[in-house]
């Protein structure tokens, strides 16, 4: 069963020369359209299962706070249809709805009504929501003496303090302190469990690799990709270097790989990665690794134009995408200045793999500086795939092997 359906949705706002063309176009009689449309969206279409996860992602201006409203019924769509199953709740604009001279309890029960929710429940569970927003007497208060990150705490807590059937949530948790964040996403991921569908947007990829089941990326108002969140956003990412000068001569192509998964690769190839290897202490190539066993990771570099430095990136990733460790040679001191067309390097990184059970990826990064943004030379997701297994070490949870020295003194 779908709880929500999206098809060949579209929304676009009308442009004025000038302001009398506004009051022409108005005036009886009067001779034909003097606007422009600026379409935000158009022919965006997609659904989304009751019970499924789904993250939104894309750079600012792709249109995802305008669809979130068009699904939230807060704005009109000029073409195609939205179709929702069951009760919404939905935190989008930060505070909206919220009447600056209102109390905090006031505003609550308002907001509680707007979702279906009569007075008299809202009563009822008004001790809930004070708990959860922990604002203490603030919660008496005009919320025009509120900071953002108070204002966020209460609209969460009166969005969430029934499950609702749909939870939309837009970047409004960013605002607020780590300490709410992951008390917010915690609440979220147990609606999830019992659930309730969940549309996120967010430029937390941690956060929606953890939530999510599944990522869509926006781009010029359009689906530019829907799939798992690790593909979606190693390829957002990826995008994020094809923006300015780096846009026109950029490559960005995704790889199937014998395993299923899909590899994205981006850059100007002015510099390549040759080989990637995870090497024993005997130097022999290994995709299986001990826990805390001591490993060499050997990435061999070839340049290919004339590059005013060069600096390579490395990052582990577990199986969700996220990143475990990364560094690069800019950060530890290592820059090569101007190297020649045709040069080859050989970087070593030696390490203990201090990593939890599991399967993790490497990733690869060849820039200029400390970042990708400015000069992607090549960025490699999926470089190499190794597992980590305990072999002899006692049982643990996590993902890091953090050995404690144990000591029981009796008193």
């Amino acid at each position: 069963m779908d709880a929500i359906c999206i098809k060949d949705l579209g929304k676009a706002y009308r442009q004025y020369p000038t302001r009398w063309a506004r009051l022409l176009e108005w005036l009886p009689g009067a001779s034909g359209p003097r606007h422009t449309l600026r379409w935000v969206l158009h022919e965006v279409s997609f659904t989304v299962k009751a019970g499924e996860a789904v993250g939104i992602v894309g750079m600012n201006g792709a249109g995802k706070s305008t669809l979130l409203k068009l699904i939230t019924g807060t704005s009109q769509a000029t073409t195609g249809t939205v179709q929702v199953v069951g009760r919404v709740a939905a935190l989008l604009e930060l505070g909206m709805g919220f009447h600056p001279d209102f109390s905090g309890r006031q505003n609550a029960i308002t907001s509680g009504q707007l979702l279906g929710i009569s007075a008299a429940d809202m009563q009822v569970l008004m001790p809930e929501i004070e708990a959860f927003a922990e604002i203490g007497s603030y919660m008496d208060m005009p919320v025009r003496v509120y900071s953002s990150g108070m204002q966020m705490r209460l609209a969460f807590s009166v969005a969430t303090c029934v499950r609702p059937d749909v939870l939309i949530v837009d970047e409004a948790l960013s605002v607020g302190d780590a300490y709410f964040q992951h008390k917010s996403f915690n609440r979220i991921r147990e609606f999830g469990k019992l659930g309730t569908t969940l549309l996120i947007v967010s430029h937390d990829r941690a956060a929606v690799q953890s939530i999510c089941s599944r990522a869509i990326l926006l781009r010029d108002g359009c689906v530019a990709l829907d799939g798992d969140p690790e593909t979606v956003l190693d390829y957002y990412n990826a995008a994020l270097a094809q923006t300015g000068l780096q846009r026109d001569t950029s490559a960005l192509e995704q790889l199937s790989l014998a395993d299923g998964r899909v590899q994205t690769v981006s850059g100007s190839k002015e510099a390549v990665v040759e080989l990637v290897e995870l090497l024993n202490a005997q130097g022999e190539p290994i995709e299986m690794v001990r826990v805390g066993e001591p490993v060499v990771l050997k990435v061999t570099v070839r340049v290919n134009a004339p590059v005013p430095r060069l600096v390579l990136g490395y990052g582990i990733k577990n199986r969700l995408g996220q990143v475990m460790y990364g560094t690069n040679t800019w950060h530890t001191g290592q820059v090569l200045e101007a190297p020649e067309v045709g040069d080859r390097f050989v970087f070593l990184m030696r390490f203990d793999a201090n990593l939890g059970v599991g399967s993790y990826s490497v990733q690869t990064a060849l820039v200029d500086s400390d970042s990708h943004l400015t000069a992607n030379y090549e960025w490699r997701d999926l470089a190499l795939v190794f597992n980590v297994v305990n072999v002899d070490k006692w049982v643990f949870d996590g993902a890091a092997w953090l050995q404690p020295q144990v000591s029981i003194e009796t008193l």
